[in-house]
């Protein structure tokens, strides 16, 4: 068997944008297009809930071990909201806030432009914030009024913290705190 001989060459120094952030932001906008593509965005949503679910645990789960504490009241579940998303580059802050809801806004989805065209990846952050509400209140229901990955110029997210005519009032999907 012959030898090779490779030249060498500094393809190390391409101009190739290739990195492990954008690389990963590329594979979730791929498999959650194939899930929209081949089982329909409903189905794909429901995949992607599963996921934001049990991130939604482990997040929660995570603040509340680093606050020391066993439950987040809701001071502590909007700042965790907020800091968690300003941790994965996006931009969210609170339009208004009472004792029935927050409403956020975002500038910046930390998926990038790779959310464009794929709502379904808009159920990690229903999900991660209903899951984590939930657990610490007893309900959150989620209305995602506006997205970016709908097209609109930021996200408008409605955080239902109780179960009343308001939340009702509303649409979006519902959670409930599950038995440990």
């Amino acid at each position: 068997m012959s030898q090779v001989q490779l030249k060498e060459t500094s393809v190390a120094k391409l101009n190739v944008q290739l990195e492990r952030d954008g690389f990963c932001r590329n594979l979730i906008r791929e498999l959650s297009g194939l899930l929209q593509d081949v089982v329909g965005l409903e189905e794909a949503e429901g995949f992607i809930s599963i996921v934001g679910q049990n991130m939604g645990h482990q997040i929660n789960n995570s603040y509340k071990q680093a606050l020391q504490v066993s439950n987040l009241d809701i001071q502590q579940v909007s700042q965790v909201l907020l800091d968690l998303k300003q941790r994965i580059q996006g931009d969210f802050y609170v339009i208004e806030a009472d004792e029935n809801k927050i409403v956020f806004g975002n500038r910046a989805c930390p998926f990038g432009e790779k959310v464009i065209d794929r709502p379904s990846l808009c159920m990690m952050t229903s999900n991660v914030f209903g899951t984590i509400v939930a657990e610490n209140t007893g309900y959150a229901k989620i209305d995602l009024q506006e997205t970016l990955a709908a097209g609109d110029s930021g996200c408008k997210v409605i955080v239902y913290l109780k179960e009343n005519e308001t939340s009702q009032a509303g649409s979006g999907r519902e959670y409930f705190q599950t038995a440990e």
